[in-house]
């Protein structure tokens, strides 16, 4: 009965998520889904400690109802900085 519950909040964007949200690399990861706040909670910690032991620094928490849909996203706007563009040809059209 509760799976069925989950998946029904999951579907209408009302279960729990946990956001994690670091700086190196700069990503934000989708945890759950989870029936309430205080289970999200209390499962937030060994997430944050995956992430520090794969070196990610800067950690940013939160708990959130919503519908992720992507459970992780990269953040390349840093990358995208320093892309200096793709080289152009003169004089004929394609």
């Amino acid at each position: 009965m509760k799976e069925l519950l989950l998946k029904l909040l999951d579907a209408v964007g009302l279960a729990y998520w946990v956001e994690i949200t670091t700086e190196n690399p700069r990503c934000t990861y989708y945890f759950g889904p989870f029936l309430s706040k205080s289970e999200a909670a209390d499962a937030q910690a060994g997430y944050v400690e995956d992430l520090q032991g794969e070196g990610a620094n800067n950690i940013a928490v939160s708990l959130k109802r919503c519908k992720p849909a992507n459970l992780t996203i990269f953040d390349d706007r840093e990358d995208f900085k320093k892309f200096n563009g793709v080289p152009t040809f003169s004089g004929q059209s394609f």
